[in-house]
């Protein structure tokens, strides 16, 4: 490889036969074919043109020198180097024309499906139908044209030429009665192909209500809604009312479970309790002793952390099972509010992080638990300022309207979030490049309360990383 004097690109060049040339690699990676390669270097740089040719040869032993170089490579050895399959644009596969259609019709919709069933066997009854009258018309025309009244036993000339005369008028008359029959019965059958679209698609609509109620309902339930929503189907005992039926019995199982544990979640977060506050108070007392000595009063401190952080996160599973139920409280709030008391009562902990906290708030009035949605939004910003930057932080708060939805907006600077991480903040105990035991900046538990309060409150909560890094969520409630 010879390289310009000025710098830039590397071109080949050639290498004329007598002179010798070095192999340097140019990849890392090892090829499944590189002793193959190898080899193919090594049989041409000791071939008659490379740097050892005839010379080098002929100095070197006796049974070697008039060796004639191989004309194929050996056969590989060792075990087999599997490539993997071609690139999918290197071979296609040609597909059968069932293969094509089948491919059409897996494309198509179920509405779709049964609109053209149907449209295929109205529009086939029709056209047999009208095949069957038209052969009919045209045997009945046939035989009901008058007979010529003439002597059968009149052989003369006048009375053959009469009867071809007859004839030919009765083939003439029956012939164009078919043919205008034909045109008629063909744009009729054009009328009828319409017709039997539009009476497909309306019973394929009234057949496939009874999906789209199971849809709807489907679309509706959520954790706080199992209580209540069935799908309760009204008609005869076919096999949709026994879908929705078994559907329905599904539900109360799923709302039963659900139950079963958020009621487990608070009764253990309670039991739990009773002994921390123990432990609190024993320490406490202990680190009051004047005669303790300094190594206790360390351990107690240490141990008062320990306490403090287990209680937060008993606090947390509390609100999340409570914030997982159906609201039992509903007043009207405006989010204006909630936020600004969330905002003044993280202030102090916002500037001792070096936090600027940037408040755009507007009016937008909705209808809710006001203790969740301040737990809610306390918690955005409360986890905006722990995952920021160590100096010279960044947090914006914004409240409002817009396009007919209540949005509350929480963005921070901060460390890069990857797209792919964004959806699993949302999960209990889920942190950013942290494990579970890695809870010194809190139990995991603030993002995911945010998503059940707001759930609960019948909206729906989006996180996407900022361009620079940090989080942008975006919450979405209904307005009042």
């Amino acid at each position: 490889m010879s390289t310009p004097a000025g710098g830039g690109e590397e071109h080949p060049t050639f290498v004329p036969a007598g002179e010798g040339r070095e192999s340097v690699p140019t990849h890392p990676m090892i090829s499944p074919h590189s002793e193959r390669s190898s080899w193919k270097t090594e049989h041409l740089s000791s071939g008659p043109a490379g740097p050892a040719g005839p010379a080098a040869g002929q100095a070197g032993s006796p049974g070697q020198a008039g060796r004639p170089p191989a004309a194929h490579p050996p056969p590989p050895t060792g075990p087999p180097a599997w490539d993997g399959p071609p690139p999918a644009g290197a071979s296609p596969v040609r597909r059968t024309l069932v293969e094509q259609t089948r491919s059409v019709i897996d494309r198509v919709s179920i509405r779709w499906r049964l609109t053209i069933t149907y449209a295929v066997l109205f529009f086939a009854a029709g056209a047999l139908l009208m095949t069957v009258m038209y052969l009919l018309v045209s045997w009945s025309l046939y035989s009901a044209w008058p007979p010529l009244p003439l002597d059968p036993n009149d052989f003369s000339p006048q009375a053959a030429q009469l009867k071809r005369q007859w004839y030919g008028y009765q083939h003439v008359a029956i012939t164009g009665v078919q043919k205008d029959m034909l045109t008629r019965s063909v744009l009729a059958l054009a009328g009828i192909g319409i017709l039997a679209v539009i009476i497909g698609y309306v019973v394929a609509d009234r057949a496939l209500k009874p999906i789209q109620q199971m849809t709807a309902t489907a679309r509706k339930l959520s954790g706080s809604t199992l209580a209540h929503e069935r799908i309760d189907l009204k008609g005869p005992d076919d096999e949709l009312k026994e879908l929705a039926d078994t559907f329905d019995a599904m539900l109360t199982r799923l709302n039963v479970a659900f139950d079963t544990q958020r009621r487990f979640v608070a009764n253990a977060s309670h039991e739990l309790r009773t002994p921390l506050t123990i432990n609190r108070t024993v320490l406490e007392i202990a680190l009051g002793d004047p005669e303790a000595s300094g190594d206790l009063k360390a351990l107690g401190r240490t141990l008062l952390e320990v306490n403090a952080r287990n209680e937060r996160l008993i606090e947390g599973l509390l609100l999340l099972a409570r914030s997982e139920r159906e609201l039992s409280v509903r007043k009207p709030v405006d989010m204006k509010d909630v936020a600004e008391t969330a905002v003044d009562q993280l202030a102090a902990r916002a500037e001792e992080a070096g936090v600027v906290v940037t408040p755009e708030l507007r009016s937008a009035e909705t209808v809710g638990d006001p203790v969740l949605l301040e737990r809610c939004v306390a918690n955005l910003v409360e986890n905006a300022i722990k995952h920021n930057l160590p100096e010279s932080g960044r947090l914006w708060v914004r409240t409002g309207m817009m396009e007919g939805a209540l949005v509350v907006q929480v963005a921070n600077t901060g460390p890069h979030v990857p797209a792919y991480e964004v959806n699993s903040l949302f999960e209990p105990f889920r942190r950013l490049n942290a494990e579970r035991v890695d809870s010194d900046k809190g139990a995991g538990l603030g993002l995911s309360i945010v998503r059940a309060v707001v759930r609960a409150h019948g909206g729906n909560v989006t996180a996407l990383p900022r361009d620079g890094g940090g989080l942008v969520v975006t919450v979405r409630l209904q307005p009042r």
